[in-house]
């Protein structure tokens, strides 16, 4: 529960004279100026623009900066502004973001853009409520763009704010809560800098991963240490709250490297859901009472209307997603020649050269077992 003034108060009386400080009105100042000495050189921050800072926050949702770095890079090398990702093969688009996951923000933020083209020349709208209505632009998204892009005072709440300020207020709401991020928002809503909006979401962001640090914060250099309530009662160990989440299940899943006259077969993922536009192996999830080698053979011949000879398991890979794991058994498999396959759409299969697998963006669980594949095509062993 939140501690009220009243009752931290009281807790503070305990405490000596130099503890006992509380500081009631939130020290933006510090925090501003701790900002300016102290942020980190980030490409997205050393040439600003409204189209490289939405595409920076697209890609900084739930992924490290370390992580996004290059892959920010290499995106603006290929589409330096909205009209060149509106004109792009979306294959080219994912093969270029492929290993960063939670592909669905890539494929909002092409269809956003594509919008945009079609209505709007390619303008970025400065108007929150017009900027809300693109795909893939949620509360967070808005709150950053707005506020960095364009000066609005929206308060852009993520995991390091929602750290900050629990540990800040004293708060032992679960951060994960929906009360708690409207009480987040609201808090700041009444403390962000009318005339640095963006340096005030970013330095917030900025504390939490350089000082707030979920273990071990880094309090003798945070600029609301004299403030804070986590500091002054010893709390910082203890906040924030996290209702504990259970262990993401365990998936078995298959996969078959299907071979006809040198050539592998490929079939593209559906655009919506899961990996959605990425390429894979034919396969699936191995249901109770079927093998994953079963399971291979029984996809090939539903989906692809293929009847494969099986092969050797060559590869094993364990892979986890946000909310599941998986474990996979990728096969050898060989077609027999005919037509192709009958499946829908004519995008939605291909058969391909082994060396061309490279090309094609594919999901990472899939890609840790190429090594393995391609060795053994080219020892000449076949099945």
């Amino acid at each position: 529960m939140f501690l009220s003034d009243a009752e931290y108060d009281r807790l503070c009386a305990t405490m000596n004279s130099e503890q006992t400080t509380y500081a009631r009105r939130f020290p933006r100042e510090s925090l501003l100026q701790w900002w300016e000495r102290e942020k980190r050189d980030l490409p997205w921050r050393s040439d600003p623009s409204p189209w490289r800072t939405w595409v920076s926050e697209v890609m900084l949702q739930q992924t490290r900066v370390e992580t996004v770095i290059p892959y920010f890079n290499r995106f603006m090398r290929h589409f330096p502004n909205p009209e060149d990702l509106a004109r792009a093969d979306m294959d080219n688009v994912l093969k270029l973001w492929e290993g960063l996951g939670y592909y669905q923000r890539v494929r909002n933020l092409a269809r956003a853009v594509r919008m945009l083209v079609e209505s709007n020349h390619g303008v970025i709208p400065s108007d929150p409520a017009d900027f809300a209505r693109l795909p893939g632009v949620g509360i967070y998204i808005q709150a950053a763009v707005m506020s960095i892009a364009f000066g609005h005072p929206l308060p852009a709440v993520d995991g390091n704010v929602k750290r900050v300020v629990a540990r800040y207020r004293g708060d032992f709401t679960d951060i994960s809560s929906s009360v708690f991020i409207r009480h987040v928002r609201r808090v700041l809503e009444r403390v962000i800098s009318p005339d640095r909006p963006g340096d005030f979401n970013e330095s917030m962001m900025e504390l939490g991963a350089l000082v707030c640090l979920p273990r071990n914060p880094k309090c003798g250099v945070c600029p609301l240490s004299g403030a804070c309530r986590a500091q002054a009662l010893g709390l910082t160990d203890r906040l924030p709250v996290r209702a504990p989440r259970p262990r993401p299940p365990l998936h078995e899943m298959a996969a078959g490297v299907v071979i006809r006259d040198g050539r592998i077969l490929v079939r593209r993922r559906p655009a919506q859901g899961l990996l959605g536009g990425l390429w894979e192996f034919p396969g699936g999830r191995v249901p109770g009472g079927e093998s994953p080698a079963q399971t291979v053979k029984r996809i090939c011949r539903e989906d692809f209307r293929l009847e494969v000879n099986m092969g050797d398991r060559v590869a094993e890979v364990s892979h986890a997603y946000t909310h599941f794991r998986i474990h996979m058994s990728v096969f050898l498999a060989q077609s027999g020649a005919g037509p192709d396959p009958a499946i829908k759409g004519p995008e939605a299969m291909r058969w391909i050269l082994p060396s061309e697998l490279n090309g094609y963006p594919f999901p990472t669980a899939h890609r840790k077992a190429f090594p393995a594949i391609l060795a053994r095509l080219a020892s000449g062993d076949g099945l």
